[in-house]
């Protein structure tokens, strides 16, 4: 018996009449097919909607708000805070086109089931622990009392997840620790390599703080996390508890890494790509003109070219608008006499405007809009040897502003405080810092009262 393919728009769902439809080239069963999956669709896509955007929410919040990072103390009441304001990210986005009394049951199932899903996670993973898996190697800097106690702590809690391999510290080695003694802070990046580690706890160790920035910044790259027991650490800090770990009680400092991961560097260069680009477009007009005013007043190209120290190990040719009538020795001379400038010279001088056309070189990538100001190599090389930690600077880009530049700190200044600055501007950088440093030195440049030229940097 053959089937009736006349028939098929009498069939109440669609979906054995299509076949026949198509097979035949029957257009108006094949038409209703899509019109009753576009229906479904439409009636299923709202259903869909919130809880994508609400997980989608979430994940770049959590993402921002640093919830990446697996703390060791898996206590889901210290991150309660940050959850709630994970959760609220996605209601913002989608409060225009649902009621309030929908939102507000959304936002209660989404920071419920967070919390329930977390502490379901964390009982895992504690119950892993106490069993020898999903473990994580750590190593502790301080093999002193206080260090040894870490040590014993970390070996009598297996629910925080971390085997203790050793430790490190200056000095001869103890023979009455129950974990070896791996080497000096010095060693830490061999240590960390050879060992497998993922947490360093860096305790009281027999040396000077000052001694080991020098080691845990030249570790920044590795994949471990480091947290640091603060001094006076039994007294209450003024710090967030949700930014906080901790070991048994002990309260840990975790040091930040978003600066130096390859994800801050390329969110940092989109941003001064992006940036640089609009600043270029709108600023044409102004260059072309400061361009042929300083033609026309010194007869000279308007544009001067010189070698800067642009990162570690990176040099480029950076430029600028031409100010001075006789350089004389530009890569040398550190100040610069008033009566070399022009009137237009020493006016873009205090203006900055003679540094818009370095715009080129952010697009090129030789560096960036905000960075430790780049050094003539012959006093980077001089500085580097007189001043302490003046080479950690080019851990980052250089920029054509900075947070020593807004701080005044620039022409015949003290350069201690500047590597101070720039390295602190470094450890702390967001982009929300560098949006902070781009108004403030566009603030400077309009409402700058006139002053001293400055020097050739």
């Amino acid at each position: 018996m053959t089937p009736d393919h006349g028939q098929h728009g009498a069939d109440t769902d669609g979906f054995r009449a299509v076949p026949a439809a198509l097979s035949t080239g029957g257009r108006p069963g094949a038409t209703r097919w899509r019109a009753r999956v576009a229906r479904r669709a439409a009636r299923a896509a709202p259903a869909m909607a919130m809880p994508l955007a609400d997980a989608v929410g979430l994940a770049v919040a959590i993402g921002v708000t640093g919830q990446h990072r697996l703390r060791i103390c898996l206590r889901v009441a210290d991150q309660a805070g940050r959850v709630l304001a994970a959760v609220a990210l996605p209601l913002l986005i989608l409060l225009p086109w649902m009621p309030a009394a929908s939102a507000a049951r959304l936002a209660l199932w989404s920071a419920g089931l967070v919390f329930i899903f977390r502490v379901a996670a964390s009982a895992a993973l504690r119950a892993a622990h106490r069993h020898g898996l999903l473990t994580e190697p750590a190593l502790v800097i301080g093999a002193g009392t206080f260090g040894a106690h870490i040590g014993e702590l970390m070996r009598a809690h297996p629910e925080l997840g971390l085997r203790p391999q050793g430790y490190l510290d200056f000095g001869p080695p103890r023979r009455d620790l129950a974990l070896p003694s791996l080497g000096t802070p010095a060693d830490l990046a061999q240590v960390v390599a050879r060992h497998g580690i993922r947490r360093v706890i860096v305790c009281y160790a027999a040396c000077k703080d000052e001694d080991l920035v020098t080691v845990l910044r030249a570790s920044q790259p590795l994949r471990a996390d480091v947290c640091v027991v603060p001094r006076l650490y039994e007294l209450g800090a003024a710090v967030p508890w949700s930014c906080l770990d901790e070991i048994w009680g002990i309260p840990l400092i975790p040091l930040r890494r978003l600066g130096h991961s390859p994800a801050g560097l390329w969110l940092k260069r989109g941003f001064d790509v992006a940036v640089a680009a609009a600043l270029l477009l709108v600023a044409a007009p102004v260059l072309l003109v400061l361009a042929a005013a300083i033609r026309l007043q010194s007869g000279r190209p308007p544009l001067f070219r010189q070698a800067r120290v642009t990162g570690q190990g990176r040099s480029a040719e950076i430029v600028k608008l031409r100010t001075l009538t006789d350089p004389g020795d530009p890569d040398t001379s550190w100040t610069v006499p008033t009566q070399q400038c022009t009137g237009l010279g020493q006016w873009l001088r205090v203006t900055h405007l003679d540094e818009l056309p370095q715009l080129v070189n952010v697009l090129r990538g030789d560096m960036s809009l905000v960075g430790p100001r780049p050094e003539r190599p012959y006093f980077a090389e001089k500085f580097a040897r007189e001043i302490l930690r003046y080479g950690d600077r080019t851990r980052m880009p250089a920029g054509i502003t900075g947070w020593a530049q807004v701080h005044g700190l620039h022409g015949d200044t003290s350069i201690f405080e500047r590597a101070r600055f720039d390295n602190q501007y470094i450890e702390y950088w967001s982009p929300w810092l560098d949006v902070v440093i781009l108004a403030r030195t566009l603030a400077a440049s309009i409402f700058r009262r006139p002053g001293r030229p400055g020097d050739g940097s």
